[in-house]
């Protein structure tokens, strides 16, 4: 299959996707169908990208009529690569938890849709190779967003959907100031251009490329949730149902995060020295204050909302130390993250289903009623908080490693601490939830939902399917490991992205 296909594949299957399911709108399981074939043959796409990122290292082509710099650029190597197959297993999975896990009036109206055009946003972000286009993706990401939130049209999820939407909107005001700012000091979008001219010293303007690194750090500070802009999200994503907030909270921030990489080791790189010890210190904040929102918490799923910032913290760790090494941590990491963060969301959901409440107060008893999705929980609960063998341990090991050889003591000790503390709060869901006595006086007020066996195991399916990507990646985490440090050598040797986007001219 031509590269060029691959590139655009990731873009138009999700699309033609979404317009399928608006044929048949109001008509469900016509609408499940469309969408169920779109997800599966975008993961397929992604594996095929990936197969070819891993043999070519880059493949880009130009979109329209016009050559690199000029025309539209999309781009692929190791690290978009595998966002794209990360986001693609999980965009499956929460299909297929939606079929039972989503009440039938959002599947009816809108649901399948705008999942697909979300997906279209995330291939976009990752695909693109100028900044205007970067922007314009995040606000597709956004507008989708958005709708999937208030998606319902409850109390919670409107008061949720607008902080959201309100804050990311300055966001994007921020980064299209930097967008107009990084043109007109050099006159290029193009980011493979871009990358050249940043690395000539004599550049003129090459001082004033700090003020343009800081509304791209503020813009997608906000979007990834870093530390002190990660307040709105808390806010928003225990609000929705979980078949959406588990894809968005999954997956949304860490594109902010691969974001941030992308452009501080291609782009941002003439003033390190003073950026490096301020992201350490964002990194360090963001961690500690993720986490103790997430143990201050008694909700289910307001403490994976807090845990999404303190992870954050661990992704930016890696750009702070700023080695090889911590660069393929925080890659390794991300995709880790995406899988667990959404599975943990899943298995919440499906406790929700049963006992139609996320309050830890008022759960209790479930290991004994469902033995299988305590055991669900309990991995995936450990892979987060670190403990070895499990995925987790790998990337908070690279991470680790990475920062006592870079001298970064500190920075390792915070890292370490905020392990313990969600070691704790993982333990506290576990006790309230699955291990101790439901309260009495909650079995007398609230009725449990009926048992379906078969439904149940729908439920139960995608999180199979997710344990079986962490247990592979943590117990078998060589390959994954190798891939993060080709993407890392990617990211910060240039030459390869560069020559392969400004040669290849073929007008499509």
């Amino acid at each position: 299959m031509p590269s060029d296909l691959l590139l655009v594949l990731p873009l138009l299957i999700p699309l033609y996707g979404a317009l399928l399911c608006l044929a048949f709108w109001q008509r469900e399981q016509w609408m499940a169908v469309m969408a169920g074939l779109a997800q599966m043959v975008w993961l397929l796409s992604t594996v095929f990208l990936m197969q070819r990122v891993l043999a070519q290292e880059v493949i880009a082509t130009q979109v329209g009529n016009w050559p690199a710099p000029y025309g539209i650029t999309l781009a692929a190597d190791v690290f978009s690569a595998l966002m794209l197959v990360a986001a693609a297993v999980i965009g499956l999975s929460v299909y297929l938890f939606s079929l039972q896990g989503l009440d039938v009036t959002r599947r009816r109206f809108g649901y399948y849709p705008l999942l697909l055009l979300l997906q279209m946003g995330v291939s976009g972000v990752c695909l693109t190779g100028d900044l205007f286009n970067l922007y314009v993706w995040f606000e597709v990401l956004l507008i989708c967003c958005f709708a999937l939130l208030s998606l319902g049209g409850s109390k919670g999820q409107l008061e949720g959907a607008i902080k959201y939407v309100t804050i990311n909107f300055l966001a994007s005001g921020l980064l299209l100031s930097g967008v107009g700012i990084t043109y007109s000091l050099f006159g290029s979008l193009n980011l493979a251009e871009l990358a050249l001219l940043v690395r000539q010293p004599e550049h003129p303007n090459l001082p004033l490329l700090s003020m343009a690194s800081v509304f791209f750090l503020v813009g997608f500070g906000v979007k990834a949730a870093i530390f002190p802009l990660f307040f709105w999200l808390p806010a928003s994503y225990h609000t929705p149902p979980i078949a959406i907030s588990s894809f968005i909270a999954g997956l949304i921030t860490k594109v902010g995060m691969y974001t941030l990489i992308r452009l501080f080791t291609l782009l941002f790189i003439s003033d390190l020295g003073f950026v490096l010890p301020l992201l350490a210190l964002l990194a360090g904040f963001t961690m500690l204050i993720g986490v103790i929102g997430a143990a201050a918490q008694t909700d289910f799923k307001k403490i994976l909302s807090f845990h999404i910032i303190s992870q954050i913290g661990y992704m930016l760790m890696g750009l702070a130390i700023y080695t090889p090494l911590a660069i393929a941590g925080s890659i390794f990491f991300i995709i880790h993250n995406i899988f667990v963060k959404t599975n943990l969301f899943l298995i919440s959901g499906v406790v929700a289903q049963r006992y139609r409440t996320f309050s830890l107060k008022k759960l209790g008893g479930v290991y004994l009623l469902q033995p299988v999705l305590s055991v669900l929980f309990l991995l995936s609960a450990l892979s987060l908080a670190g403990t070895p063998p499990l995925s987790g341990f790998w990337g908070k090991l690279m991470l680790a490693r990475a920062g006592l050889e870079a001298g970064n003591y500190t920075l390792v000790g915070v890292s370490l601490c905020v392990s313990l503390i969600t070691l704790f709060s993982m333990t506290k869901i576990w006790n309230e939830v699955f291990w101790k006595p439901r309260p009495l006086a909650v079995k007398k007020d609230t009725i449990m939902a009926p048992v379906n066996p078969i439904r149940l195991w729908q439920l139960y399916l995608p999180i199979v399917l997710l344990l079986a990507f962490i247990l592979f990646i943590g117990l078998y985490a060589r390959p994954l490991v190798r891939l993060s440090e080709r993407a890392a050598d990617g990211l910060l040797h240039i030459d390869t992205y560069t020559n392969t986007v400004l040669s290849n001219n073929k007008v499509k």
